[in-house]
């Protein structure tokens, strides 16, 4: 007989680094883009550090809804690994 091209193991470690990565720039990209304009509008208007908080909050509650999002799509591939 033939052996499968790929183990079960190995499609869960497949699967595990393809949502490390995803979430990581989930949470990263967010929090950076907003990080650096809120810096930017603080220098603007000189209201240091109150736009650069204001960006690490929405970073916060973006990176959130999406990492909830994400995680239920991902809990339905999961299970179809098996079948």
């Amino acid at each position: 007989g033939q052996s499968p091209i790929m183990s079960n193991d190995q499609r869960y470690i497949i699967f595990a680094l393809r949502i490390v990565g995803d979430f990581g720039a989930t949470i990263a990209v967010p929090v950076v883009c907003l990080a650096l304009l809120g810096k930017w509008l603080d220098g603007r208007f000189t209201t240091r550090p109150y736009f650069l908080i204001a960006g690490f909050v929405i970073a916060a509650i973006i990176s959130s809804i999406s990492i909830y999002r994400k995680s239920k799509r991902y809990a339905k591939e999961y299970d179809e690994i098996e079948k």
